[in-house]
């Protein structure tokens, strides 16, 4: 019944929205705003779905649901701001809110809310809240305002654009989508706490890198750069861990049909055949002709400019001869335990061995330079990249989009062992070089 009652409650709504329009668009958007249990995401994908008929007009839609979503932030912003601490002071315990608890949201706020502001519409329950907070924190408006109006940009013009493309496929594929988007904003969150708690607490996590590594490392050239690398590493090597055994749950449990569905759907919505003469462009970048020679540059990267030649290359070979018996190894692993419907596609060897050529040469650049555009440079290249490759291949049909994403987590997690062990084995030689001296 809890199911049924959003479903209920936006039949309402297309009666109303039928009748007056935008007019309802704006208000409603205000009111969810103000922390009203309304289904707003269902409400603008409606309104791209009357886009797709030509009923509403695409940019005045999304025009008029900023301006709702402004206005409802603003009034938020501005009652939390009225109410102010003294408010929580008395009433706040009641809602385990007290000032203690004020405290802490408002000094979190004050670093890093902001930013939290972009992707928080995305996160059903969080949007509703954080206007109040921002204004009770005393956030300066201006700076709460571009946030709260660019992530409010983003939010409607994604679930109507979202409504838009879906058109006639709106009721099969409404609920997937949005969850979906609703799974990358708690991701995007998760990103920029991490990102925050690594800010705040940089000097603990690199003091804990050093005691994993051994207090022998004070002795290397540049031990706050190791701390920072192979602290990096193991995040991303556990995250990417993490990842892979869903992955395995959600195979085994046949959970990617509608995942698969629903992205194929939108984008071959996207990506007409105009768009053919792109995609095997794409496509190209994981064929041999590209990847061996990226390679080979690596090999001459480190000959050249490295001076442990040895345990860089060891790796290389590594990585690219054990990348591939590890991903041969599980598409036969899997396509025999679930020959019903994996094929023998499951994980995606393109969008694998791209990532893991690509992003370990990617690194060694970075190793081996300081400079942080470079590092920047590298990482985006490195993602742009794979995912071109990965839309190649859903884009001809070669690939299921759960095959492109497992290619990607598998390797992620082969890519940064790689990484993580490289460096842990450069530790241990640095170290009994030092000892012998």
């Amino acid at each position: 019944m809890m199911k049924k009652g959003p479903y209920i409650l936006m039949h309402f709504i297309v009666h109303w929205m039928d009748t007056y329009g935008y007019v309802i668009l704006v208000l409603l958007l205000v009111l969810e705003m103000l922390a009203l249990p309304l289904p707003g995401e269902m409400l603008m994908s409606y309104v791209g779905l009357q886009v797709f008929h030509g009923t509403f007009s695409w940019p005045l839609s999304i025009l008029l649901a900023w301006i709702g979503t402004c206005t409802g932030v603003t009034g938020a912003y501005w009652i939390g701001n009225r109410l102010g601490h003294p408010f929580f002071e008395k009433y706040g315990s009641r809602i385990h809110m007290g000032p203690d608890r004020l405290n802490q949201v408002s000094e979190w706020f004050a670093k890093f809310g902001n930013k939290l502001l972009v992707f928080a519409y995305f996160i059903p329950g969080v949007r509703h809240i954080t206007g109040y907070f921002a204004g009770v924190t005393r956030i300066p408006f201006r700076s709460y305002a571009v946030y709260a109006y660019a992530g409010a940009l983003l939010w409607t013009g994604t679930f109507i654009s979202l409504g838009r493309l879906l058109g006639p496929e709106w009721e099969h594929f409404h609920r997937a989508a949005t969850r979906y988007l609703i799974i990358g904003g708690c991701i995007a969150l998760a990103a920029m706490i991490i990102v925050y708690a690594y800010r705040k607490y940089r000097r603990q996590i690199f003091d804990t890198a050093a005691d994993l590594l051994g207090r022998g490392a004070a002795s290397l050239h540049s031990l706050r750069k190791l701390r920072l690398l192979v602290t990096t590493a193991c995040v991303v090597f556990l995250t990417f861990f993490a990842l892979m055994v869903r992955l395995i749950e959600d195979f085994f449990s046949h959970e990617f049909t509608r995942f698969d569905r629903v992205t194929s759907y939108i984008i071959h919505e996207l990506f007409d055949e105009r768009w053919a003469a792109w995609m095997r462009g794409f496509a190209f970048l994981a064929s041999m002709q590209v990847l061996v020679p990226i390679v080979a540059v690596s090999a001459a990267w480190i000959l050249l400019r490295s001076r442990e030649r040895r345990i860089e290359l060891g790796f290389t070979v590594v990585l690219v001869i054990g990348g591939e018996l590890w991903e041969e190894g599980l598409r036969r692993l899997f396509h025999r335990l679930d020959t019903g419907t994996a094929g023998f596609a499951f994980p995606s060897e393109q969008t694998f061995i791209t990532l893991i050529y690509i992003g370990f040469a990617a690194y060694l650049l970075v190793r081996h330079r300081t400079a942080a555009w470079l590092r920047t440079a590298a990482f985006l290249l490195v993602i742009a990249v794979s995912l071109l490759v990965g839309l190649s291949r859903i884009y001809f049909g070669i690939q299921f989009p759960s095959d492109v994403a497992a290619g990607y987590v598998f390797g992620g997690v082969w890519l940064s062992l790689n990484i993580v062990l490289m460096e842990i084995f450069r530790f241990i030689k640095r170290s009994k070089g030092g000892n012998e001296s």
